[in-house]
């Protein structure tokens, strides 16, 4: 297990005590065990069980719930808190800002113990009368139970591909005859998916049905299935699945239609016809000859959003979009020295085997105490590390970077002789995310008008599924970033892809640079950058506009010429 994931595993053990009810000195525990290993820099992992012993300084109990997590992934405290929970209370767990402790009182003395009955008692006002409650926090739980609910049975693109795979794979492998096409939300790069559709060409489409039934991880819809429709869900997380049957000469229609989408589907061409109905006077074209029909060159699938695509057409040309071979290296990752799995150089020769020129590393700032979060002293031995590491993996080097929390005010994490040390600055929010429009985005503005902001981390603070994020004005700070010279991060990590597609264009068109970056805390969260590459082509953006596919040496430059700004600023 990665430190994340031990962390996580102790931190669900010390809600589910206090939810309990436990000895608080037992809760207490639990927390001082987390903060602990929050502020190890090591991967537990590759640590012998006597080295953890003397790195976490663990009593008897707790050391052997440690030992037993490594090599199991659980240990029996844990196990048995969860057997005593029932299922709709440990999703009551999952609303935002309500502690476990909130959590007992509405299920052991007002006997609510799942969501559904929790949204009827806010909506009847009886949680306000509760104590320790009030009408804001009654309003605060009814908005997450919305929210949750609203994403129920939707997964990111990242665990979807997965699924899909395994779809495809299955199907070709006791199929080989027939052809499994992925389209829908998938196939238009979505960053969050509610159906896996595909499109199944056979001429035997009952034998493909049951097959489809006969898998153990599916689940048939009968009322919603048909004779050329298998349609069922995905038991793990209950995403929606369908597959439409068809023949070979309607594949090129049925890719155009079940790709969509509608909107995208009903806009009307040249010609006074829309791509739907064209593929109803004409069934056996290919896609391409469809959209030559009414008029208009090919659109790639991840544009067809009825959003920036038809524009596009009528400027002459679709943009050439950004692939994963045109970056150079990433540059928000992040090592052991803060809350990384990986160590600095595991991290920085496995950058250089994927045929990157460079990777840029930068460690959460040191207010970021709970990520372990690095003071003057690290940064110094970070540092010298690194100019060690350079010398070795020439010409492969690694840019000196910080995560620089932006704090309540608006200000960076460190004095400016410290941010001048480095390379590049990350400026991300990481706390105080509970914020309205003007106060998030005078945060950010203060910010991005410091002269040692390099890039502007995650704008909105997004986590996909779980929370939105708090608002800004994106135009604002958009246009601030092209004033002061920052480029904005296009987060790839799948469960933020922040900044949001639908601004991207907006950044293009005032001149700011977007830097794809992982945000990696560990080898493989490298891979991560595939997503990132979805949602940029899903904006349209071209290698140009992006930072990272600038060579080592067009890079050094500008940090260095930036740099230089910076020195006769004042």
């Amino acid at each position: 297990m990665t430190n994340k994931e031990i962390i996580s595993l102790f931190r669900n053990t010390a809600k589910l005590a206090e939810l309990h009810g436990e000895n608080p000195f037992k809760v207490r525990g639990y927390n001082n065990a987390i903060f602990t290993l929050e502020n190890i820099g090591s991967p537990l992992r590759e640590m012998s069980a006597e080295e953890r012993k003397e790195k976490t300084g663990f009593g008897k109990g707790m050391l052997e719930n440690l030992e037993t997590a490594m090599s199991t992934g659980g240990f029996p405290s844990h196990d048995e808190l969860m057997q005593r929970t029932p299922a709709g209370v440990l999703s009551m767990l999952s609303i935002k800002g309500v502690g476990a402790k909130k959590i007992r009182v509405l299920w052991q003395e007002a006997d609510i113990d799942n969501l559904p009955a929790l949204e009827k008692a806010c909506i009847a006002g009886e949680v306000a009368q509760l104590k320790g409650f009030a009408s804001k926090t009654e309003q605060k739980i009814l908005e997450s139970i919305r929210f949750l609910r609203a994403n129920e049975g939707k997964v990111f693109y990242a665990h979807a591909e997965a699924f899909a795979k395994q779809i495809i794979e299955t199907l070709d492998s006791e199929f080989p005859e027939n052809e499994t096409i992925i389209v829908g939300e998938f196939r238009r790069q979505c960053e969050v998916i509610t159906e896996l559709t595909f499109v199944h060409v056979t001429e035997n489409p009952k034998n493909v049905s049951k097959y489809l039934s006969s898998i153990e991880s599916l689940e048939k819809s009968e009322s919603k299935s048909g004779p050329f429709v298998w349609r069922g869900k995905l038991i793990e997380n209950g995403l929606l699945v369908s597959l439409k049957f068809i023949n070979k000469t309607s594949l090129g229609a049925s890719l155009l239609k079940e790709t969509g989408s509608e909107s995208h589907l009903m806009h009307i061409g040249e010609t006074g016809k829309s791509l739907y109905e064209t593929t109803l006077e004409f069934p056996g074209l290919s896609e391409i000859e469809y959209y030559e029909r009414v008029g208009l060159p090919f659109i790639p699938p991840a544009l067809r959003e009825n959003y920036l695509e038809f524009e596009f057409s009528k400027s002459g040309s679709i943009p050439e979009m950004i692939n994963y071979e045109d970056l150079r290296g990433p540059l928000h990752n992040h090592s052991s020295y803060s809350d990384g799995a990986d160590t600095l150089e595991t991290m920085a020769v496995y950058a250089k085997e994927q045929g990157w020129e460079y990777v840029g590393m930068s460690d959460h700032s040191k207010s970021a105490f709970y990520a372990n979060g690095l003071d003057e002293i690290r940064i110094d031995k970070q540092h010298r590390e690194i100019d060690s590491l350079n010398e070795r993996l020439a010409p492969f080097t690694i840019f000196k970077g910080i995560e620089s929390d932006i704090l309540q005010d608006g200000s960076l994490d460190y004095d400016d002789s410290t941010l001048a040390k480095f390379d590049f600055v990350v400026a991300s929010i990481h706390s105080g995310l509970e914020m309205d429009e003007q106060k998030a985005t005078e945060r950010l503005l203060t910010a991005i008008k410091n002269p040692y902001t390099t890039i502007l981390g995650h704008p909105t603070g997004r986590i996909l599924l779980k929370r939105k994020g708090y608002p800004i004005d994106h135009r604002k700070i958009i246009d601030a970033c092209a004033e002061h010279n920052v480029i904005i991060e296009i987060n790839a990590n799948p469960h933020r892809l922040d900044l949001d597609w639908r601004w991207i264009n907006y950044a293009i068109q005032k001149g700011v640079l977007l830097s794809v970056n992982p945000d990696a805390h560990e080898t493989a969260g490298y891979h991560d950058m595939h997503y990132g590459i979805k949602v940029a082509q899903k904006a349209g953006l071209s290698a140009k506009q992006v930072f990272n596919t600038l060579s080592l040496n067009d890079v050094k430059d500008y940090f260095n010429k930036r740099k230089k700004g910076i020195a006769t600023v004042n």
